[in-house]
């Protein structure tokens, strides 16, 4: 289980016991979180978001009549029919022309992964995918390349690669609707990563990933926001990915613990980048969201 699954299990029980506590003051609570630089980009404001409804990350969908909208995820997101299967967790979902894509796990490793494909219509396709050797069950996020034919998507703990997909319903390599999705390749990375809860991109050769990594041993900072540059646009066959760390993303609350990086989206017509970050418990029953656009 993320540890995002376990703050948002605490704050639910905070909210239905009626419990709420004040934050306990820190140091942190005297930052501005614009003082955390990130190589880049530029700070242009600050919200908030329910963190058991969006706390796991976010997608801007641009549907092709009427209004772009932003679609949250969280804890609470998973719906019945999907928890009673075994499907605990959803993760940082990924659009692409108003379609939007939800990635599931189960802690049961046997049951391997799930994406959900939600067409601009509002149905909604599932997409099971057996692991194969090696791969971790976890299913962190899913983000969609800026040609939509491939689906991306990371697993957990300390990762040396991103997985690719055939996006289903616009790669012919992809099944028929409902049918297994195959691994098609895979972004072998210069550098390894850990606890990776999001990538998105922001062309078709560059991926900004955000990593709840609480060390700075791989990367300059802990809990950085990364660049993944790649040797070409992504065609289905393996590729690498050069990983810069542009910075220490965002940890700013009145209460003092442990923060989660969250996911994050970018959406290429506003030229707006957006990360959730979950402030320690019992502030953790709100995410913030940091937006940035490019410097």
């Amino acid at each position: 289980m993320h540890n995002s699954s376990r703050r948002a299990a605490c704050a639910f029980m905070i909210v239905v016991l009626g419990a709420l506590v004040a934050c306990t003051p820190g140091s942190t609570g005297q930052v501005d979180w614009r003082s955390f630089a990130l190589s880049g980009w530029q700070p242009v404001g600050s919200r908030t978001t329910n963190a058991l409804t969006g706390g796991q990350g976010l997608a801007t969908v641009h549907p092709a009549v009427g209004n772009s909208f932003q679609v949250f995820e969280g804890l609470a997101s998973v719906p019945p029919s999907k928890s009673n299967a075994g499907w605990t967790h959803v993760g940082d979902p990924g659009a692409h022309d108003g379609i939007l894509v939800l990635p599931y796990e189960s802690a049961d490793a046997a049951q391997g992964k799930l994406f959900t494909v939600i067409a601009p219509d509002g149905s909604a396709t599932d997409y099971p995918h057996p692991l194969v050797p090696g791969e971790e069950h976890n299913n962190s996020f899913a983000d969609v390349s800026p040609d939509g034919q491939w689906l991306v998507s990371g697993e957990w703990d300390t990762m040396s690669r991103l997985l690719v997909f055939p996006m289903p319903g616009l790669n012919p390599a992809a099944p028929a609707p409902g049918g297994a999705l195959p691994l098609a390749t895979t972004i072998a990375l210069d550098h390894p990563v850990r606890d990776v809860q999001g990538c998105t991109f922001v062309s078709s050769t560059r991926l900004l990933c955000a990593s709840d990594d609480p060390d700075p041993d791989f990367q300059p900072t802990a809990k950085p926001l990364l660049q993944v540059d790649l040797a070409r646009p992504l065609d289905g066959a393996p590729v690498t990915g050069a990983v810069t760390s542009l910075g220490h993303l965002p940890v700013v609350s009145i209460c003092t613990g442990d923060f989660e990086v969250e996911g994050l989206d970018y959406d290429a017509v506003t030229q707006t980048l957006s990360v959730v970050v979950i402030p320690p418990i019992p502030c953790a029953i709100t995410a913030d969201v940091y937006d940035y656009r490019p410097a």
